[in-house]
């Protein structure tokens, strides 16, 4: 068997950086001698959750996104904007934020790499229970224009395989939670460790640039 290759980045320049991404231009080492460019968009890792409630219902949200002009039937979602920040803690955070519901329990469900093509970020996927009504915190920006969709477990599947709903993380998280209950497969712990989550971006923010 041949030996693998090394793509080994042999120049980096940042082309741009924003509040929420930076977008870098690499040289990469590629097999047979080449050279070749590959941009890179840096982001903040994510966490959503599946969260079931009392009556076997996933608690989803709409909300509108505006690179595609509409409202979308999500998870509860955020990013891990906060330097450190454990992602059980945002997890939990973002559900009271977007929901008014906080979880007694939260395991890993799927890890998703958003678009690894020309991006890092990745988004880790819970799975709640024992829901509870908290305080939500007062709403902003489009978050003030979400509403909570409660679906079962089938009909959110059935939404997926209709193209109803979309967003790349509800749809890994409800085929997710819907193999696990058909098949019974063990779930990993909330704090299970995750090999890709993103840092070259908060790295760079803590560094100035």
């Amino acid at each position: 068997m041949a030996e693998r290759h090394d793509f080994e980045v042999l120049g980096s320049e940042l082309e741009y950086q924003g509040a929420i991404l930076a977008l870098r231009r690499d040289r990469v080492a590629m097999p047979g001698g080449r050279t070749a460019e590959r941009e890179v968009i840096e982001h903040h890792g994510a966490v959503a959750v599946v969260a079931i409630d009392d009556e076997d219902r996933i608690v989803l949200i709409e909300q509108y996104r505006h690179p595609l002009g509409r409202r979308l039937i999500e998870l509860p979602a955020g990013l891990l904007d906060e330097p450190g920040e454990d992602p059980v803690d945002a997890v939990g955070r973002e559900l009271t934020e977007e929901t008014g519901l906080a979880a007694e329990s939260f395991s890993v469900l799927v890890d998703v790499a958003a678009s690894p093509g020309f991006t890092d970020e990745t988004v880790r996927i819970f799975l709640a229970e024992g829901l509870s009504e908290v305080d939500r915190p007062e709403a902003r920006d489009e978050e003030a224009d979400i509403e909570l969709v409660r679906l079962s477990v089938e009909d959110a599947l059935a939404r997926v395989l209709s193209g109803e709903i979309v967003n790349a993380s509800a749809v890994a998280g409800i085929l997710a939670v819907a193999a696990v209950r058909s098949r019974s497969v063990p779930m990993r712990p909330a704090d299970a460790p995750w090999r890709d989550r993103p840092t070259a971006f908060e790295q760079r923010r803590a560094h100035g640039g």
